[in-house]
């Protein structure tokens, strides 16, 4: 089972993360994840408006998305108006 803090993170800061998926084919994708449930959670993909699904057990790997260094107090500070 992949640990759910990226998912939670990306949730929380609205900012995308890094997935492997498995399959057929292995692939990366970039999601900003909008709901997270029991068994599977929905997100967004970049440059697509409609969410999709995932379940858990398609996940192979979760990281931070290029360029993001998860450092929350930077994303806080981004967040407040």
């Amino acid at each position: 089972m992949i640990d759910s803090r990226f998912l939670q993170y990306s949730l929380r800061h609205n900012r995308p993360i890094r997935v492997l998926i498995g399959g057929e084919t292995m692939k990366y994708m970039n999601v900003t994840v909008i709901a997270i449930g029991e068994t599977e959670f929905a997100y967004l993909r970049a440059g697509r408006k409609r969410p999709e699904t995932m379940p858990f057990s398609d996940l192979l790997a979760v990281s931070y998305a290029r360029g993001d260094d998860g450092d929350t107090l930077k994303n806080e500070q981004r967040e407040r108006p």
